[in-house]
């Protein structure tokens, strides 16, 4: 007979004791460890035998098929861009975001537009009955043949639906509410999330089927449970936005396939998801002309570059100690350029309150923007607006001189599609490329230099 055995499992990495203890040694959270049972002996019977299960045999890389399988084609452009084309067959993937954001929505539409092409499509859901997905459907226009729902959370269950109707796509909504039989633990547990995963990993690949796991995510905003979940998975989506705001965006911040730098954008409506093919235009769309501190810089998300308006706004302060707060771009590199503003500039700002904001609930984390954010910065303390027609690109270093950036000439003809007459870059990037007609390039090497072009 199997001995079950009772150990204390960490919910949110994984780390295993014996005994229960209030503060995790892995990932020092107090009141995560859970109880679980563990049965030994159900590997070995599972096996048929106590002898090891037999394993396939080494072979040469040079005899094996190297094959480009054609991918699945979502009909959702930004979908598919930040996927790297497309669904490929065989793959596991991951969409994690906050409740209420949109996951169910834009898989329940990617279904509809796959299974409209003659795949077949199963939606299989734990948290909602079929007759509450129906309703969804009806919303949204979704009717289709092809497109098959399934109420059920026991693993086996699913497995035997999926060999009987061989699908080519199958949403699991969501894994922290499958279960598999033989674990004697809760759903949604690591045990549980683990094994589950690692089960329908076994499916993707043995049958070539492209699998789409929804995950929840923390307070934190990470996906709940160990993070040897997203290791298991070949893609990690985040879909990201705030519930009171109409636009999202799909962040892939793991892909096997593609990209781990692109994002897709996203308009909730009543008719569902639409995708948003001109993110520049949406985040300049409410900029308003003359206001001081207010800055557009051209950002690379990927391949693809997005123009993005940041703003500043320099008070003076009421407290012993300056608040320094950001919106969307890191905390810590506004405190050093404002050292650098400070330093190198003359700018008094030790006693100020600094406020900086990236409009449109983008965040940007590349360096290039450091020079259109000391721009913002500059602006809103001298209380001066910047040209309406500028856009400021570069990257700042601590002694104030302004470094050269990656991928300059997609960057100036963005800014030049959308209208904009000047471009303020770093000095390095000045040659090299072909400047695009009806855009004056300006160098600048060092933050003054920038300073005075910009504002004067």
């Amino acid at each position: 007979m199997a001995k079950t055995k009772t150990k204390f499992v960490c919910q949110e990495c994984g780390y295993e004791s014996p005994k229960w203890m209030g503060k995790c040694p892995g990932c020092n959270n107090w009141n995560s460890l859970v109880e679980e049972r563990e049965v030994k002996g159900v590997k070995a019977m599972s096996h048929g035998g106590s002898g090891p299960a037999r394993s396939a045999r080494a072979q040469k890389i040079m005899d094996l098929e190297g094959k480009d399988q054609p991918r699945i084609n979502t009909e959702f452009m930004e979908l598919n861009r930040v996927l790297g084309g497309g669904l490929v067959p065989g793959s596991l993937n991951l969409v994690g975001g906050d409740p209420g954001i949109g996951k169910s929505t834009l898989l329940l539409q990617v279904s509809h537009q796959i299974a409209r092409q003659g795949h077949k499509v199963l939606y299989i859901s734990g948290e909602e009955s079929t007759r509450q997905i129906k309703l969804r459907a009806d919303r949204l226009n979704i009717r289709d043949d092809n497109l098959y729902v399934l109420a059920e959370t026991n693993v086996e269950f699913i497995e035997e639906q999926i060999r009987d109707l061989s699908p080519s796509l199958v949403i699991v909504d969501s894994i922290q509410t499958v279960f598999h039989p033989e674990i004697v633990s809760a759903p949604g547990s690591v045990a549980q999330v683990r094994e589950s995963t690692s089960h329908f990993m076994r499916i993707s690949k043995g049958q070539g089927i492209s699998i789409v796991i929804v995950g929840h995510v923390t307070k934190q905003g990470s996906i709940a449970g160990p993070r040897l979940l997203e290791h298991m998975v070949d893609a990690v989506l985040y879909f990201e936005g705030e519930r009171h705001h109409a636009y999202r965006i799909l962040r892939s911040v793991k892909n096997r396939f593609g990209s781990t730098n692109e994002i897709g954008i996203f308009e909730m409506g009543e008719k569902g998801l639409r995708e948003v093919i001109n993110p520049s235009e949406l985040f300049l769309s409410e900029r308003s002309k003359g206001a001081a501190g207010s800055t557009v810089v051209a950002s690379m998300e990927g391949t693809r570059p997005v123009l993005v308006e940041l703003q500043a706004l320099i008070t003076p302060t009421s407290y012993g100690t300056p608040r320094r707060m950001a919106t969307g771009v890191d905390h810590n590199r506004i405190a050093l350029l404002m050292a650098v503003l400070e330093k190198r500039v003359g700018l008094l700002l030790q006693n100020q309150d600094a406020y900086v904001n990236v409009a449109g609930g983008v965040r940007l984390d590349e360096p290039a923007i450091d020079l259109a954010i000391a721009v913002s910065i500059a602006s809103s303390f001298r209380d001066k607006p910047t040209r309406h027609h500028d856009v400021v690109i570069g990257e700042v270093g601590l002694t104030g001189e302004v470094r050269g950036v990656s991928r300059i000439e997609q960057r100036v003809t963005e800014a030049r599609k959308l209208g904009f007459k000047r471009a303020i870059i770093p000095a390095k990037n000045m040659h090299g490329w072909d400047v695009p007609d009806g855009i004056e390039i300006v160098g600048v090497q060092t933050v003054e230099d920038a300073l005075h072009e910009a504002i004067g």
